[in-house]
């Protein structure tokens, strides 16, 4: 089974649907905020990608949170623009999430833990969701952002030649 597809979720101004991009590049992470190390890191470069990218072919980031408990909306808001301003942060229902998840193979576990300081064990892949195509690629974790801004605009030079 292929990887991708669309999903609903839930970002403070209400829900959002990976269809309601239809015509756009779409970058999607999988995280949480509470994430010591991992996922900071990995949207920064994805938000600095953002950057190198041509305007008219900029893609829209969303990082969707893994920790429902933990991340509301309003939570996941915050955190996404303060990585970058156009960020989308979406988080939702536990079987919203986990919907979400398996339509991109993405792990998620929360660690066993008896106080609010759990860490959520979680795979560390940005996906490149292209218009009339899906997901079409993936960058690991190590991936700079101008790797990525570069591998961007090759997947969309050739999707619109």
């Amino acid at each position: 089974m292929a990887e991708g597809g669309d999903f609903t979720l839930q970002s403070a101004s209400g829900p959002v649907a990976l269809k309601d991009f239809r015509g756009k590049v779409v970058l999607l992470y999988f995280g949480y905020t509470y994430c010591p190390d991992i996922c900071p890191v990995v949207l920064f470069n994805a938000g600095k990608a953002l950057e190198d990218v041509p305007e008219d072919k900029r893609p829209v980031t969303i990082f969707i949170s893994v920790d429902p408990a933990r991340d509301t909306p309003e939570v996941v808001r915050d955190f996404a623009a303060n990585l970058h301003p156009k960020m989308i942060g979406l988080t939702g229902s536990e079987e919203q999430i986990k919907a979400a998840a398996q339509a991109y193979k993405a792990y998620y576990k929360k660690q066993d833990s008896t106080d609010e300081f759990y860490l959520v064990d979680h795979s560390t892949f940005t996906y490149l969701v292209l218009p009339g195509q899906g997901f079409v690629e993936f960058f690991k974790r190590e991936d700079s952002a101008a790797d990525m801004a570069s591998r961007t605009a090759c997947f969309v030079s050739k999707s619109t030649s």
